[in-house]
């Protein structure tokens, strides 16, 4: 049986998280509100790959209590200006296309399991020209469920024709974590994100640092 290695995408694959602030940006002019987020700054780059939602609060949150009216105000407005300029700042991380390559030419099936909405994650998966490298991709509404939801990944190694038993998650963060492990899959996590400074105390299976070291990891998880 061939492997399935299944893909997170912001934070792992590639770094989102410039487009995302300048995204958020936008939503907080639309909302008439003088703050802004820092592309430079650690924990706003780190917020962005927990979503719009995450990004709103802490925007608005330096300005005062936060109404949650006024976050699913911009929430709308976050997501039109993401559509737009979806691929301006975005790059995947190095070697990480290179080391995808690697995975299909040795007849592993690659595919991606996202928090990202589908339509967006095809959007920006196509202006990165980079579509085609994938066998599959499922999105946070492509099924009723999502991560941390186990489904959203086993129904990933099934689009595959896999089997969790033969799969592996790779990804950057606790839901990450946590999908993998009620689903009976090993995760292995990168450390180069930017949310990723301390995903070695979430005690995935395997830690990885640099895409050029995958396939040590992925033996290192029994794959």
């Amino acid at each position: 049986m061939k492997r399935s290695v299944i893909f997170d995408l912001d934070g792992t694959l590639c770094d989102t998280s410039g487009d995302l602030l300048a995204a958020a940006n936008v939503a907080f002019a639309d909302l008439g509100r003088d703050v802004r987020l820092d592309a430079g700054a650690p924990e706003d780059r780190a917020t962005a790959l927990r979503g719009a939602r995450a990004m709103l609060r802490l925007g608005l949150g330096r300005l005062g209590d936060v109404d949650e009216g006024e976050v699913d105000a911009g929430f709308q407005p976050l997501l039109d200006a993401y559509a737009r300029d979806i691929a301006r700042h975005t790059v995947f991380y190095p070697g990480a296309l290179d080391a995808v390559t690697r995975l299909r030419e040795g007849g592993d099936a690659v595919a991606i399991c996202t928090n990202k909405p589908e339509g967006l994650a095809r959007q920006l998966m196509d202006a990165l020209d980079a579509s085609h490298h994938f066998d599959a991709l499922l999105g946070a509404d492509t099924l009723p469920v999502r991560k941390p939801d186990p489904r959203h990944l086993t129904e990933t190694v099934a689009a595959v024709g896999g089997t969790p038993s033969r799969a592996v998650l790779i990804g950057d963060t606790q839901t990450d974590r946590d999908t993998a492990k009620a689903a009976g899959v090993p995760c292995i996590l990168v450390t180069f994100g930017p949310g990723s400074n301390d995903v070695a105390d979430l005690a995935p299976e395997a830690l990885l640092h640099d895409y050029g070291q995958l396939e040590d990891a992925l033996r290192l998880v029994g794959l």
